[in-house]
């Protein structure tokens, strides 16, 4: 008996070339490029991003005074959450006229910075 060769898988359709966008894309046009070019279905991409942002959520929340949280998407950024604490009311010099002033307190707060990691700089 002579053996029949495997039938081949059907090759993946080519995705369309990437192109910069003349102005900022919508959400819906990310999604709809990315599963273009990941074989993945729109609804599963959407679900990736929503997934990453409760990640992302989860790790940077409720960060203390001596540990910031941080969350790193590889190769592309990384988020630290600081935390702030309160300042309270102040005299001080008004920079523009020269007199004494107080200045207002502050309430305790949370900052969120985001840094380009290499891959991406390298990129742009």
């Amino acid at each position: 008996m002579a053996k029949k060769p495997a039938a081949k898988a059907p090759a993946a359709p080519k995705p369309p070339k990437l192109v910069q966008a003349s102005k900022l894309r919508k959400k819906s046009e990310l999604y709809q490029v990315i599963a273009e070019h990941s074989l993945l279905s729109r609804k599963q991409v959407a679900g990736v991003f929503e997934a990453m942002g409760k990640i992302m959520a989860v790790d940077l929340a409720k960060p203390s005074k001596d540990k910031p949280r941080m969350f790193v998407v590889p190769g592309l950024m990384k988020v630290v959450s600081r935390y702030k604490p309160a300042s309270p009311e102040r005299k001080g010099m008004d920079p523009f006229t020269k007199t004494e002033k107080v200045f207002k307190a502050k309430p305790a707060s949370v900052s969120i910075k985001i840094r380009a990691l290499k891959a991406l700089k390298a990129a742009v």
